[in-house]
């Protein structure tokens, strides 16, 4: 049976990382897109043949890996090769989250998606859009403070994502990531409980 699945996303910086350890110390599954998307293009992972078959041999690393800084820096100019690793990445991620969300033994799985709203919003994949938000300066100096970036790069890649209004309007609930770790906790403890109780009657009903 298909669990109940809440899609977490929000823009760079947002805090999603953050979210989603509060609701792994809850004991409910987390499955990642990211960290998925990272396993299929190690060293021997499945995604690299295709890659290498699309874009040629200087996108891979020494070590048989996704050279991500070259191949980031060419999706990020590039929209048509962008489209390109999203085709092959694209299915691969999304048989896998569903072959872990179905293996999870939580009452609900939190499943991770940054590019939710960005890659059509798959509404029939979720039971519910969780979305982290906080105001765009936040997410700008934390982008900078994390990867040592200028203002001007971490403007660019805040642009290159949906607008903060265009994920809020696709959200079913929303974690204000603004103020302090308290205020996150609270808000995620209430949320957990929400989830609780929506999770047990999607099982009864179905």
């Amino acid at each position: 049976m298909k669990p109940f699945t809440v899609g977490l996303t929000g823009g760079v910086g947002s805090g999603k990382t953050a979210v989603a350890k509060l609701f792994a110390r809850r004991g409910i599954a987390i499955v990642d897109s990211d960290e998925i998307a990272h396993e299929l293009t190690r060293a021997g992972g499945p995604a690299m043949e295709p890659i290498r078959a699309a874009f040629g041999a200087a996108f891979v690393g020494a070590d048989g890996a996704l050279d991500r800084a070259a191949m980031r820096k060419l999706v990020f100019r590039d929209t048509q090769a962008r489209r390109r690793l999203e085709a092959i990445l694209h299915p691969l991620i999304g048989a896998e989250s569903v072959r872990r969300s179905e293996r999870a033994t939580s009452a609900y799985v939190i499943l991770v998606v940054p590019l939710l709203v960005e890659s059509g919003a798959d509404r029939s994949r979720y039971s519910r859009v969780l979305v982290v938000d906080c105001a765009e300066a936040q997410q700008i100096e934390r982008l900078k403070c994390r990867s040592d970036l200028s203002d001007a790069e971490a403007r660019g890649i805040l642009a290159a994502q949906a607008t903060r209004e265009r994920r809020l309007a696709h959200a079913d609930d929303v974690i204000d990531n603004s103020g302090s770790p308290e205020a996150l906790e609270g808000q995620v403890a209430l949320l957990h409980e929400k989830y609780l109780t929506l999770a047990a009657k999607s099982k009864t009903a179905s």
